[in-house]
Order: C-alpha cells, then sequence, then structure tokens
C-alpha cells in the first residue's frame, strides 16, 4: 500500500473549545476508513482539513492523489441540476433531499479519483438507495473516508474503523460490529481495574483509620507516663527514649497510604450507557390484544394515490417498523393513525404519544428538565440518564429550551415521550438527529419499552434489532414482510 495523504499538527477550535488535536494521520491507498464519533467531535471538520477545504494555522497537508469530497447535505438545501446531471434520469427542477443525495453520489463517483471522502452520503436515502450506494462503494477501488452513522453500512464497506474522542483518533481494526466488540473488551478492562482500584483504596482508608487509632493510643499513653515521670525525681524511666519515633513511623506510613489514595481517586469510573428501566402504571394497561387495526385504508392527494384499500394489524406490545422507498406514504400513515382517519381502530384506553419531524414550540424560559418533568413519572436521575444516552450533555440539563437546536429538540421530544404517560408510540425517523451512540441507545430503550411502538425508519439493524413485525409500504399496500410476534 502506498502513502496517499499524510497530516501534522492538526488542531481545530470551535466556539473557545479544542475539537480537534492531532499531531500525526495518515492514510494509504487501501485504507476503508469509517469515522464516528460524538456530535460535535470533529469529523466534518476533519474531513473539510484533510480536503483542503478548511486550512487551520499550523497545520501542514501533504496529498499523493486526487481526492473526491461528497459533502454533507442539509435538510434546507436544495441543488438546481445542471445539464450534465440530464443523463441521471432526474427532471431538470428542484430536487428532493434523496435525489439530491443520489446526485451528488452519482456526480462523486464518475470522477474515477483514487481517494473518496464522504460526510454521511446515506443521509435522505430510503433502504434501495442505501443498497446501490453500498454496492457503489464496495466497488469503489481507492481509499475511502466516510463518516457514517449508518452502522450497518459502516460494517458492510469499511474494514478500518477512526474514533474521534476528546480530539484524538483511536483506531479499531474491522467494520462497526468488531468495533463494539473491541469497546466491549475494553469496557470489561476498565471495569476490573476500577473494581480493584476501589477495592485498594477500600483497604489502605481502613489501613489508615487504624493508623489513627494506633498514634492516638501512643498519645494517651504518652500523657500516662509523663504525668507518673512528673512525680518522680529521677531513675530509669527519666532516661527512657522517647515514643515520638514510633508517632514519626505511624504518620509517614499514613501520609505514604493517603497518596496513594489519592492516584486510586483520581481513576474515573468507567463509561457506559445507562439503562433506563420502563414500567407503565396499571392505569395504563392494555387488555385489547389488537390496540390499533387498520382496514380498506383510502388515501390520495389530488391523482397520487398512497393507500387502496390497505390493511393492517398492531398486537399489544409489538414493536412495528414502517420501511418503504421514499414518498410512499409512511408518514402519512404515522398521521393517520394519530388522527384516527377513517377505516383505523384505536382501542378506546390507548394514550398515544407521536414524535413528528416537524418544528415544535415551547413555553419561554421552561428549561430542559422542566419540560422532561412535567407530567413524567419517572425520577429526576432516570430522566437524566435518558437524555445523556441520546446525546445531551450534563451541562444542558439546564439550559433554556429556546436556545436548543432543532436536532436537539427532535430528541428532547424522544425523550419525553419514552418517559411520558403512553401505552402506544408513534415515531418518525428516531435516529436522523442521533450520533451513533446515541442510535445504539435508542435501540436499547426501544427493544425495553413496556409499550407498543410503531415506527418509521430506514435504519436496518436498528429495524433488525428492535422490530418484530415489518410492513412494508409499496404498491399502495401495506405489506408484512416480517411477523415474529409469539402465537
Amino acid at each position: 500500500m502506498s502513502l496517499i495523504i499524510k497530516a501534522t499538527n492538526i488542531n481545530a477550535e470551535y466556539a473557545g473549545r479544542e475539537i480537534l488535536n492531532i499531531d500525526k494521520l495518515e492514510i494509504f491507498s487501501r485504507d476503508r476508513i469509517g469515522i464516528i464519533g460524538r456530535n460535535g467531535a470533529g469529523k466534518s471538520t476533519l474531513l473539510k482539513i484533510l480536503s483542503e477545504n478548511l486550512h487551520i494555522p499550523g497545520c501542514k497537508i501533504q496529498r499523493y492523489a486526487e481526492i473526491t469530497y461528497i459533502q454533507q447535505s442539509t435538510m434546507n438545501e436544495n441543488l438546481l441540476m445542471s445539464s450534465k446531471f440530464n443523463k441521471s434520469g432526474l427532471k431538470a427542477d428542484l430536487l428532493s433531499g434523496g435525489e439530491e443525495a443520489k446526485l451528488k453520489i452519482a456526480e462523486a463517483l464518475s470522477r474515477q479519483s483514487h481517494v473518496l471522502f464522504a460526510d454521511e452520503p446515506n443521509c435522505h436515502l430510503d433502504r434501495d438507495g442505501t443498497d446501490f450506494l453500498i454496492n457503489q462503494l464496495k466497488a469503489f477501488d481507492g481509499a475511502l473516508l466516510i463518516v457514517c452513522h449508518d452502522r450497518y453500512l459502516l460494517d458492510m464497506v469499511v474494514d478500518k474503523i477512526w474514533e474521534l474522542h476528546d480530539g484524538k483518533i483511536v483506531e479499531y481494526w474491522g467494520g462497526y460490529s468488531s468495533y463494539l466488540a473491541q469497546k466491549d473488551d475494553e469496557m470489561k478492562k476498565q471495569v476490573l481495574q476500577y473494581e480493584i482500584a476501589m477495592q485498594e483504596r477500600g483497604r489502605l482508608e481502613r489501613s489508615i483509620s487504624e493508623k489513627h487509632k494506633m498514634a492516638q493510643q501512643i498519645n494517651k499513653k504518652q500523657k500516662g507516663l509523663a504525668g507518673k515521670n512528673s512525680t518522680e525525681s529521677g531513675g530509669r524511666l527519666s532516661h527512657q527514649k522517647p515514643t515520638g519515633s514510633k508517632q514519626k513511623k505511624i504518620y509517614k506510613a499514613v501520609k505514604n497510604m493517603e497518596r496513594r489514595v489519592a492516584n486510586l481517586s483520581s481513576i474515573e469510573t468507567p463509561e457506559s450507557i445507562s439503562k433506563v428501566h420502563f414500567r407503565q402504571s396499571v392505569a395504563l394497561a392494555l387488555h385489547n390484544r389488537f390496540p390499533v387495526v387498520g382496514s380498506n385504508i383510502n388515501m390520495a392527494f389530488g391523482k397520487r394515490v398512497l393507500f387502496d384499500n390497505a390493511s393492517f394489524t398492531i398486537p399489544l406490545g409489538s414493536k412495528v417498523a414502517l420501511t418503504g422507498a421514499n414518498g410512499v406514504g409512511k408518514s402519512t400513515l404515522l398521521q393517520m393513525i394519530f388522527n384516527h382517519e377513517k377505516g383505523i381502530e384505536i382501542s378506546p384506553k390507548v394514550a398515544m404519544g407521536y414524535l413528528t419531524q416537524k418544528r415544535y414550540e415551547f413555553l419561554s424560559g421552561q428549561t430542559v428538565i422542566s419540560f422532561m418533568r412535567d407530567e413524567c413519572d419517572y425520577k429526576e436521575p432516570e430522566i437524566r440518564s435518558t437524555l445523556i444516552s441520546l446525546g445531551f450533555g450534563t451541562n444542558d440539563i439546564n439550559k433554556s429550551l429556546n436556545v436548543l437546536s432543532g436536532g436537539e429538540i427532535i430528541k428532547l421530544r424522544l425523550a419525553k415521550i419514552l418517559l411520558g404517560r403512553y401505552n402506544v408510540l408513534l415515531i418518525d425517523e428516531p435516529s436522523n438527529y442521533l450520533d451513533i451512540y446515541g442510535i445504539d441507545a435508542l435501540e436499547a430503550m426501544l427493544k425495553n419499552y413496556k409499550g407498543t411502538i410503531i415506527f418509521v425508519c430506514h435504519d436496518r439493524r436498528l429495524i433488525n434489532n428492535v422490530a418484530n413485525i415489518v410492513y412494508e409500504v409499496r404498491d399502495r399496500k401495506i405489506i408484512c414482510v416480517k411477523d415474529d410476534t409469539p402465537c
């Protein structure tokens, strides 16, 4: 393998906070690297620096091959197609998010460069589009550096993971599943080392306490001897060696042990995703085996027909995924269920929570934690644990809602309905605004949730690991493609 990129002194700050501090990195001709990290860790910034779209003082980039760079699309970004893209078959008009993503990918791969940088290239792509992307990336013969939150895609196309953490790169060989296994081994070792350190700290603290008691006993003994000696005019006791040397040895031993305790106390508690133990009150218990049923559903917008006599059944306690191409009506179906539209029967005791991708308005001055406490039966530590798992920092808990970004608001609403007084949840694209760790946490929370969930999602791994029923919306019907519910 030949060296194609070498970079030194990558130091980047944002709003006074250091996000990258990398002394040196190298990329070789056959590298296929996935970059992961928390939101704001500097993943996109790193791609911009390496592609020289962002210049950092003191940073030196040596490039020995041409780079093609697929930049991340934004929800509000539209691209007017120029004449050179007409052969793709897309209309020469404003493009949707999915069409724009496909266009960028097709145009980038047509350049036949030796290095491909891609920043969330499957953003806005449906399952067929993601499959097309995976096949194209697997066929690409050059070096690949990709920022991606899609765990399935990473498993399919990369053989090395770069984890950005505290401005540094930690390298792991293999795809995302291999990375998780290695992280799990690391965590187990950290937990074991932490437990041994805490046991040793406990032993030392007990020994320090015993030494203090010994010193106190010596002090009492000295005082007693001093009083006795004061009544004697001489003799052998007046020439006895003082006991202060014993105390000095004890105090010296105590100081040494206290230094060791201080060093052990600086060992950080191993990081892990806190688990939320979901529960449901008796008042929200459902006894209907099928709380939501759709029969002969019809929906059209003008001449565009989404559903034509379509039907579905949602069993009690099931985790149901709605899949299908972009624009077939998945989000519309969630809205129809929420609105109890014609053909949809809802059990009378259903308490429904609904997460959409729309904008939300909040009471001014309300904080994140006060918003979460409202109409919530969970204790504050559980609320905080859920928020942190979904990507909120510990300093974000007391933020005012009116300073949150659109992505943070969606995450907050997701946490709100997961901990809310509901027994049926409707969730539209829950992973869209989460980093890869937040998606892992979300997966665990959806699996452990006690109620019924109907969710729209393109994340194949999340669907495979959470859903026991999968409906595909196609040809104006709602078709069951997976049903693992118990008989």
